[in-house]
């Protein structure tokens, strides 16, 4: 193939691959969300629950050399992110099913941890693991 020709070919293909994360695809909203006339939580208000879970974290790892959940090691996270039986299995079947390493189900008991923090939940329940896990593949579907 003639030099240029391979340049041409290269630059667009790079073309489209940056294209594609300059804009990537980004999930639909649903209709009913949007339109309905429920008040959104204020700046403010969302404000006031991080400031409250940072506190929390603050406590939690007063005795240890972190201050907050994204730093924890993974026996951190044993300890700190205890589960119930129905957590346990929530989170065991979506690792098998997505095929996730140890170091996903780590992420995901971390963002579990903030998501109950920002609620001044001390017990990690279903739909923390949950949403953490939708947090996951929506990282795997979109970012990776």
């Amino acid at each position: 193939m003639h030099p240029a020709v391979d340049s041409a070919l290269h630059l667009e293909n790079f073309r489209t691959a940056t294209r594609s994360h300059r804009y990537p695809h980004v999930p639909a909203v649903n209709y009913n969300e949007m339109r309905s006339g429920a008040e959104a939580e204020s700046s403010a208000k969302i404000r006031d629950r991080v400031m409250c879970a940072r506190f929390l974290q603050q406590e939690r790892f007063s005795k240890e050399e972190i201050y907050c959940n994204a730093q924890m090691a993974p026996r951190q996270v044993r300890v700190f992110c205890e589960l119930s039986a129905d957590c346990e299995k929530l989170l065991e079947r979506a690792m098998l099913q997505q095929g996730l390493s140890a170091r996903a189900h780590d992420r995901i008991l971390k963002v579990a941890r903030t998501i109950a923090d920002l609620e001044a939940t001390h017990q990690l329940q279903t739909k923390h693991i949950a949403e953490a896990i939708q947090y996951r593949t929506l990282d795997r579907t979109y970012w990776a």
